[in-house]
């Protein structure tokens, strides 16, 4: 629709930049909506969207995305809010912070990882229970020696 002056919401569920097979990409990309990647990436990404990296891929590039899919080789970190799937024919080589990581057999993962949680996550709510493990096996060990060691 050019020359309308309304613009469409953005979905941020769909592919709305895909970088071809044949394409080399230099730069810094920041998209709204999902990006997929069959070509060449060098350069950081902001995505408020997913990232899908295909299997003849090839990025170096720090990634911010929702939730990022490698099939393809990716040098570079990946920050996610979601989760992070690398495929079988999937490499990866930097470091994460995700929320949750899934690597499958044959996937290639070499690099540091931290796992962010949701701030309900971390403090207990929600029905998680946050247990700080020395405490814990302290006060274990004192309910033992009440009990006579049993």
């Amino acid at each position: 629709m050019l020359g309308s002056s309304k613009s469409k919401p953005i979905n941020d569920k769909t592919t709305d930049t895909l970088i071809g097979e044949s394409t080399i990409c230099e730069g810094k990309i920041m998209s709204e909506a999902s990006l997929r990647v069959e070509g060449q990436l060098h350069g950081d990404v902001e995505c408020a969207g997913d990232i899908t990296i295909g299997e003849n891929a090839i990025v170096q590039s720090n990634i911010h995305a929702r939730d990022v899919i490698i099939a393809g080789k990716v040098k570079g970190n990946v920050h996610t809010k979601g989760k992070l799937i690398v495929t079988s024919s999937g490499v990866l080589i930097g470091n994460i912070d995700v929320r949750s990581f899934i690597i499958q057999e044959g996937g290639i993962f070499q690099g540091s990882s931290s796992m962010n949680m949701a701030a309900s996550e971390r403090s207990g709510g929600s029905g998680g229970k946050v247990i700080d493990a020395k405490a814990h096996k302290q006060q274990k060990n004192e309910q033992q020696a009440a009990s006579g060691g049993n």
